[in-house]
This record gives C-alpha cells, structure tokens and sequence, in this order.
C-alpha cells in the first residue's frame, strides 16, 4: 500500500487531480448495464478508499473549497494544525482560517480569480498566515492546486505550519548578528587601539629623525599615514558589523554614516533624507531595517551599476518606511521572484519586524527598494 505520507505536494497534487476528476465522471456518467454498474460501483469505491487514504495519512493538512470558499473536506492534519475538528468547520468559508485583513479579502480575490482567470496564489506556494482556532496567529507554507469538473470547480490547499522554522530561521539570524556585532566590537576596542599605539609610536619616530635625516623622517611619516587610513577603514568596519546604537536615534545616525562610507569607498552620490526625526528605540527592529539598506545598496552597486543612490526614512500616518533608490540599469521583473539570497533575506528581515517589501522600478530608471511597517506601540 502507498505510504502517502511521504508523498510530495506536487505528487499528491497529481494523485487528487486524478481521482476527483476520476470520481466525478463516475458519477455523472449514465450507467446502462448492470455488469457495468457493479463495475463502476466497485471503482468508485476503490477510488473512495484512496482518496481517503490520501487525505486521513498526508501529512500536510488537505482542505478542500468550492468556488464559493466553502470548506467540502478538512484532513486529520488540517484538525491538528487549525484546531478545528472537520465537523465543525465543514461548511464554513475558508476565510475562518485566515486573520484580519486578509479575510475581508479573500472572497473577493475568488471572485475575480474566476471571472478573470488571474490567479496570485492558485499554482503558486507561498508563505501566508493562518489563525487557529483559538484565535492565535501563525505562518505557514500554501499551495492551492484547481480541480475542474464536468458542472463545478474545487481547490484544494495544501497548509504546512512552519513556525518551528521560522523560530529557527530568526535564532540563526540573531547569531548572525550577535557574531557580527562581536566581531565590530572586537575591531573598534582591540585592533584599532592598536593601530592607534603604532601611529604614536610612529610619529615619535619622525620627530626623533628629523634632527638625523629629513628623508628617513619623511619615510616615518607615511608610515604613521598609512596606519591613520587604516584605523579609519577599520573603524568603517567595525561601524558596518555592529552598525545601529542603543540610543532610539540610532538608526538615523547609523544610515548617515552608511551614506557618507559608501560615497567614500565607492566614488558615488549616496544621500540620506529623513524629513523629520523617526526614533526607533528597539533595536532588534533598527538593525533589521539597516540590513535591508545595506543590501539594497550592494544590489544597486553590484547589479544596478548605480552612481546615484537615495536612502530616505519618513513616516506615513501610523507606517514608517524605509526606501532605497538608484538611476541604475534599471528594474528586471524576474528579480522581485527570484529566489536570491539577498532578496530572500531582505523578505525575511521585513518579515521579522511586521513589515512588507516591495521591490519595483524607479520613476525613470532604477530600482526602488521599499519595507514599510508598524512600529510597535511605545515606538
């Protein structure tokens, strides 16, 4: 017997296909003959029996909807996951499972998917959040395959909850930036303390021969330049690993340096705007959103080929947004659903604070990065 358990979404996908389209053609067709009959009886039942194997041992939970959003069938993992048993959320819409405000709009996204055939989730799995049934909030990975009959459409999700990886997802990344911020600190406090007791040493030494040899002196000097640069470029670095202060200014600070170092290291006109001050005291939050600058400016640098970069931070009503911009080569459709390391890290960092991203072309050329969030009450 198959283990449908270790079954794939896309080969359960399949197998669902196949038997609902299976099972309805047996019901629809007119049965002439009685050795036919117990013929088709005897299939539909086997088709039955596998249908309900499929969804009683999946692993993932299976919910099937009409065209209304009316939830037909609720699988054993879809109960576990949600908390509902199927009895009683059977012949509820499925927007019982989503929070605000994407259960306001949900049947209107159906709507227009069957009037218009446009589909943004149906054929493609991402990453959504569900609501369980005592009210509590969490992530979770949707698929939605459509099944069309001879008088009726069905669309079946395939939920998987990933809260365990996104706990473990946000811890890598807090060790990330715990490492990193080490490692800053460890530059700024030891190494550049260091470079700061050879340029005095150094300097000594030039006094001392420019009674002997101007020459020799001179050569002193450079040195004693040359470790100056260099405990500047380290300080640079130790400000990139460990970027955003305690203070609640701290990210206003902190992006201001970052414009002022990339115009510096990398020859173009990088400016920060912030029209008003915009205080963000957590500073887990703040960090995040200097992460997302800094890669948006990698990205302009590295495959824009941008000389003009503008990062600006403003407030809008209860929102505060983040946006980077460039006159680079311009926008490329297939990087807003690539699957990019940098990008996908910049979803995720946006994610982590309540936030959206929104990668899209410039006003006249370019890319404009754009997360936009909440910031928590007291912020």
């Amino acid at each position: 017997m198959t283990d449908y358990g270790k079954l794939s979404q896309a080969e359960l996908i399949a197998r669902l296909k196949a038997l609902e389209a299976s099972l309805s053609s047996h019901q629809l067709q007119t049965i002439e003959h009685s050795t036919e009959r117990k013929r088709d009886r005897a299939a539909l039942k086997e088709g039955e029996a596998r249908l309900r194997a499929i969804l009683d041992t999946a692993v993932e939970g299976i919910i099937t909807i009409d065209d209304h959003g009316i939830i037909e069938s609720f699988n054993p993992a879809a109960e576990r996951i949600f908390g509902y048993q199927a009895r009683e959320i059977i012949g509820q819409n499925v927007s019982v499972l989503m929070p605000k405000p994407y259960r306001q709009d949900h049947d209107a996204y159906l709507a227009n998917y069957i009037r218009t055939g446009h589909a943004r989730i149906i054929g493609i799995g991402r990453e959504v959040v569900g609501k369980r049934k005592d009210g509590t909030v969490f992530p979770m990975d949707l698929s939605v395959s459509e099944v069309k009959l001879e008088d009726r459409r069905l669309f079946t999700g395939f939920v998987r909850d990933i809260t365990e990886r996104k706990r473990l997802e946000k811890e890598i990344l807090e060790i990330s930036d715990r490492e990193r911020r080490s490692i800053g600190q460890g530059l700024h406090d030891g190494l550049c303390q260091h470079l700061a007791g050879i340029e005095l040493m150094s300097q000594v030494l030039e006094k001392n021969l420019a009674k002997k040899s101007k020459t020799t002196a001179a050569q002193a000097g450079k040195i004693a330049n040359h470790v100056r640069d260099a405990i500047a470029q380290t300080r640079m670095l130790a400000r990139g690993l460990s970027p955003v202060s305690i203070e609640s200014n701290g990210l206003m600070s902190a992006l201001q340096e970052l414009a002022k170092a990339i115009t510096s290291l990398f020859h173009v006109n990088c400016v920060f705007h912030c029209p008003e001050p915009i205080l963000v005291p957590d500073n887990a939050v703040a960090t995040h959103l200097y992460r997302i600058a800094q890669e948006a400016i990698n990205n302009a640098l590295k495959h824009g080929k941008a000389d003009q970069i503008n990062i600006m931070l403003t407030r809008n009503g209860t929102e505060t947004e983040l946006t980077v911009t460039d006159n680079g080569i311009g926008f490329r459709e297939e990087l807003a659903n690539n699957d990019g390391m940098g990008l996908q890290i910049m979803k995720y960092r946006a994610g982590m604070i309540g936030g959206a991203l929104r990668v899209a072309p410039g006003q006249k050329r370019g890319t404009k990065v754009a997360c936009a969030f909440k910031p928590a009450p007291g912020d």
